[in-house]
């Protein structure tokens, strides 16, 4: 069967570079990081005959049919199951996603915590029935009805995988062993000019979160949640940073590479990029706590497509495909039965897949708004675009 696949520049180099998934950004609800209440639109209450074609918007390594590898197939058996044809587009970005999705092309997007909210603001995708999910029960509790994939209890789309964004370390170059994110963003840093940072505005809620430990008195609770003088704060201590930083990163295969010749010593990374790296560094959650992000598929509004939609969805979240993405994706997958059908018995242990107490210090990435995720209304917080404006003058200063 001839599938179409259009593959964003640069994805799927080798099966390693699938990790892309979850790193992007976007402007903000509505395109503005306003607060005005989702459309009112309603779910399918009943699914129907299946369409014969489904249109996927998704992170690269999400979707794959053993063009990539041979043991990578998880859309073959859902051809078969369904008689739904799949026609994958990928994407690099949340940008990209979000100005995709506006194009109406697309049947169902695998989205991220920083793109889900405009996506559901903005009216691209419709609200999910929860009851037409078959796997939604052995998802893990704490993925369920959370900031990036519902509003006012409403179910937007169904949890796909998890990971944080922890400090990565020179075994050998880095001593002490750090246990904070101090030697990345304090001015003393013995480290200066080899230290990596994401490049991307949703990286200042990382600035926003050491703030939180070391200057209690800015009153940060929540990363995502800056009124102007915390936001300021966070903009003073990014540009403090880039003294520090010898490279800013955005694709993994770079500072993968960076970290190996040596010219990286330490700085923010991905479990996965660690796992590649070998036994001469560490990856750690620092004592402060971590960024970090959790993607959620989501149904396009009136798709013409949405009982294959649904199907996929279904699909995509069994355990033996969350199974099959979290090993080749590298991630903690959120189906809590997909943990038993790992190759490697051990994965849901390095990725922290059901320890709770270990995702309670990871802030998982939303679209900064208006109105404050910290829950306080005497301020107007910054949005998306005000983040936006202070990483560009970051970057180019």
């Amino acid at each position: 069967m001839q599938r179409k696949r259009l593959l964003a520049a640069g994805a799927l180099v080798a099966s390693a570079s699938l990790v892309l998934a979850a790193c992007g950004s976007d402007d903000g609800d509505s395109g503005s990081g306003g607060s005005a209440a989702p459309p009112d639109y309603s779910a399918p209450s009943e699914l129907g005959e299946n369409e014969g074609q489904v249109r996927i918007l998704a992170w690269p390594g999400y979707v794959e049919d053993g063009s990539t590898a041979k043991s990578a197939d998880w859309v073959t058996p859902f051809e078969k199951e369904t008689g739904c044809d799949v026609t994958l587009t990928t994407f690099n970005t949340s940008d990209e996603s979000f100005k995709q999705m506006e194009s109406g092309q697309y049947d169902i997007v695998s989205a991220s915590g920083d793109a889900s909210r405009r996506l559901i603001y903005s009216g691209l995708v419709d609200p999910f029935n929860l009851d037409l999910s078959t796997h939604y029960d052995d998802i893990f509790d704490d993925l369920k009805d959370k900031p990036w994939n519902s509003v006012d209890g409403v179910s937007y789309g169904l949890p796909h995988g998890r990971g944080a964004n922890l400090l990565m370390y020179n075994l050998d170059k880095v001593k002490p062993a750090p246990t904070s994110w101090a030697p990345t963003w304090e001015a003393d840093s013995p480290y200066a000019g080899s230290v990596t940072a994401y490049d991307n505005a949703i990286f200042i809620a990382d600035a926003a979160l050491y703030l939180k430990a070391t200057q209690p008195d800015l009153g940060i609770e929540n990363p995502y949640a800056l009124d102007q003088e915390q936001l300021d704060a966070a903009k003073e201590l990014l540009l403090q940073q880039k003294e520090l930083v010898g490279e800013y990163w955005s694709d993994y295969t770079k500072t993968l590479q960076s970290f190996k010749q040596g010219d990286t010593l330490i700085g923010t990374t991905w479990q996965i990029i660690k796992n590649l790296a070998g036994d001469d560094f560490e990856a750690i959650l620092p004592t402060e706590g971590s960024t970090g992000w959790s993607d959620t598929w989501m149904v396009a509004h009136d798709s013409p497509n949405v009982n294959c939609a649904y199907a996929w969805a279904n699909h995509v979240t069994s355990a033996d495909t969350q199974a099959q993405i979290a090993e080749w994706f590298g991630e903690a997958p959120a189906n809590e039965k997909a943990c038993d059908l790992t190759s490697d018995e051990d994965h849901c242990d390095t990725f922290h897949a059901g320890d709770t107490a270990y995702w309670e210090d990871v802030y998982y990435w939303q679209t900064p708004t208006e109105d404050c995720a910290d829950g306080r209304t005497d301020v107007t917080c910054t949005t998306y675009l005000d983040w936006k404006a202070v990483w560009d003058e970051v970057r180019g200063s």
